[in-house]
């Protein structure tokens, strides 16, 4: 299993893996039983145990890889749970509670660990403001990849990889994230290269003006109108940023909200949450 787990994330693939942390009484899996669950509910290796423990670990896995969220689950009898004043979707200081529906009537904790991979950041261009995002954003969980002429690589420090030219790999992935920052030198074929598949954000640092003319060319040559409604132009929340850092700033800031949005939750409705 740890081959697969291994495997699994340097190819940048979702799952989750689950852990029994603790048994009571009769049960088919003993603690630190192990499974690893896919995006879509799958468990393609390990065993928690059978059905009883089964259908609610998937359900919680599948929430976990959607919120990025760990969960605890604690699965036990309808009277054991009843005689703590709980029933089935219950949550508690942290734990959600399933019924254990078979004869063997033992009870099962089983921890739900997502493991999400980094987002790829692709900073296309070698302007004070790239070279300003290649030091905040590793810092935001993002895997940076620097797309610059290699004369410019001396300019980045602590980036993940470096990429001659503007040229994205087309392994990039779909969790993609590209800021274009040519600052005039290439702004065209660095753009073509952020659009050509498709990204949770793309963005040109540059005037309205000029980003209004450089989507006239890349329609002319042939992108698509819905493509280009996609680019985020100017590059930013609007905080008013003046210098490369503050400028830098505001577009790690805007890549965070689109990566954070609807993760988070009310309190109240995390400590209501079902599985």
């Amino acid at each position: 299993m740890l081959d697969l787990v291994n495997n699994m994330k340097a190819r940048g693939e979702p799952f989750a893996l689950a852990t029994v942390v603790r048994t009571v009484s009769l049960t088919a899996a003993k603690a630190g039983a192990k499974a690893v669950i896919l995006s879509d509910g799958t468990m393609t290796a390990g065993w928690i145990g059978g059905g009883c423990a089964r259908s609610n670990v998937l359900k919680a896995a599948r929430q976990s890889l959607s919120d990025g969220q760990p969960r605890l689950i604690s699965v036990q009898p309808k009277d054991v749970l009843e005689e703590q004043g709980l029933k089935a979707g219950d949550a508690q200081d942290g734990v959600l509670y399933a019924n254990n529906m078979c004869p063997s009537h033992g009870s099962m904790d089983i921890f739900v660990e997502p493991i999400l991979p980094r987002p790829q950041l692709y900073i296309c261009g070698a302007s004070p403001v790239a070279v300003a995002i290649s030091a905040i954003a590793p810092r935001m969980g993002f895997f940076v990849s620097v797309c610059a002429p290699s004369a410019d690589h001396t300019l980045f420090e602590g980036v993940d990889r470096l990429i001659d030219a503007y040229e994205i790999p087309p392994e990039s992935g779909g969790n993609r994230y590209v800021v274009v920052s040519t600052q005039g030198r290439g702004d065209t074929a660095a753009l073509k290269s952020a659009l050509s598949s498709p990204s949770v954000y793309v963005a040109f640092v540059g005037s309205r003006k000029k980003a209004s003319v450089l989507k006239e060319e890349l329609a002319a040559a042939g992108i698509t109108p819905s493509l280009l409604e996609t680019l985020h132009a100017p590059a930013g929340l609007d905080l008013g940023a003046i210098t490369p850092d503050e400028i830098a700033l505001s577009i790690v800031a805007e890549m965070v909200e689109i990566r954070r949005r609807g993760q988070r939750q009310p309190d109240t409705q995390k400590q209501e949450g079902t599985i």
